[in-house]
């Protein structure tokens, strides 16, 4: 049965955003003056014609991260999560489009891929059967790859292939992202996480036995429905003993249409206390983190002028943590994407990441740098 809703034109799914400016255009030649003036739609159509054909708000930087979907959905209905309410179950790209996608952002001038998915680790290739680990190794190889990253994963799809996987290709970035949610077997239960903490903790130290140098990150939410004291310590236990080099940190959160929404909830400002003790832990590793990277030279992919300060520039090291350093050589008025790798000597640790001096620039991950002369300090200023 069709239903008509006058007011609506068209229905554009979330699978389908990569091509939301071609589709408006092939849209707006269905709409012919007349129809829009009776619908009072013409200066609100008009406002989509900038968008061209490309969806993305890019700027000089954009082009050296390409993001490429794996898969879409979820199927394993955490209580606290609408995804597979509003986006379906798992719906696994055949591997050899995402292959072909990835050839074009390279061709396009990509230097960093990351593959995406809701649960990245629990792939499929809906026609061979092939898993995770096998698309990653499939796209490591690639000729003209410089790095490969990966989001988000499960702690159930950790298998030993997966992590034998990640020490074994040297493109692939050191930092893996494994959530954990909560450190307590009740609460994990109630989340339908479908692991243990004993489960996870193995996977954590199966990961760092095969990748003993990278940087594990997480996401924990605190006050869940039920969630009692007792858990919470177990929680602020984990943390500590596994030392995560960053952990996003959220209080629970009702999503409407999820299970958990139902439940009695715990008050606002016990949730506040919990994620500021959190948050407190969590940074004692943060911080460890980025010291250890004191005094040593890292090679960043750029992101562009710092948001906070125009006189510097931001990059991404391999692990994911932020620096910040001097614009030496004025990339805010005229942009280099030619050398997007910046080698920069870290002089100080944050929390929230590094400051340094850009000693060189790189057009290559594996290239040879190109030596940045160091900042002129004005003793007369």
């Amino acid at each position: 049965m069709q239903t008509v809703v006058p007011h609506v034109d068209a229905v554009f799914g979330t699978h389908e955003l990569p091509r939301l400016a071609e589709t408006i255009a092939r849209w707006r030649g269905e709409f012919d003056a007349e129809t829009l003036e009776a619908a009072g739609a013409a200066e609100e159509r008009a406002l989509v014609l900038p968008v061209g054909g490309n969806a993305d708000v890019a700027d000089a930087y954009t082009h050296l991260r390409a993001f490429v979907t794996v898969q879409r959905g979820c199927s394993y209905y955490c209580t606290f999560c609408i995804v597979p309410h509003v986006r379906g179950r798992f719906d696994h790209r055949p591997s050899s489009e995402i292959v072909t996608e990835v050839r074009g952002r390279l061709a396009g001038g990509a230097r960093e891929i990351t593959l995406v998915g809701q649960t990245v680790n629990a792939y499929v290739d809906p026609s061979t059967g092939a898993d995770f680990a096998d698309l990653l190794a499939a796209v490591a190889q690639l000729e003209g790859l410089e790095r490969l990253t990966f989001l988000t994963s499960h702690p159930k799809d950790c298998s030993e292939k997966l992590v034998r996987t990640l020490g074994n290709h040297t493109k692939i970035n050191p930092r893996f992202h494994l959530p954990m949610q909560s450190g307590s077997n009740p609460v994990l239960r109630k989340m339908n996480r479908k692991y243990t903490i004993e489960e996870y903790r193995a996977k954590v130290a199966m990961f760092r036995a095969a990748c003993a140098q990278w940087a594990l990150t997480t996401d924990v939410i605190v006050a869940f429905p039920g969630e009692s004291d007792a858990d919470f310590r177990q929680t602020i236990e984990v943390c500590r003993e596994i030392g995560f080099a960053q952990a996003f940190t959220f209080v629970y959160s009702p999503r409407r249409g999820t299970p958990a929404a139902h439940w009695p909830q715990i008050a606002p400002e016990v949730g506040s206390a919990r994620l500021r003790e959190l948050a407190a832990v969590v940074d004692e590793g943060v911080v460890a983190h980025h010291a250890a990277k004191l005094g040593t030279t890292v090679r960043a992919l750029i992101t562009g002028p710092s948001k906070k300060d125009r006189a510097k520039l931001a990059a991404k090291t391999l692990d994911n943590v932020t620096v910040i350093a001097p614009d030496t050589e004025g990339e805010a008025r005229r942009a280099r994407p030619s050398e997007p790798w910046l080698d920069i000597r870290i002089d100080a640790a944050h929390r929230w990441g590094c400051a340094g001096t850009i000693v060189g620039r790189a057009s290559r991950f594996d290239g040879p740098a190109r030596a940045v002369a160091a900042p002129v300090l004005d003793l007369i200023a």
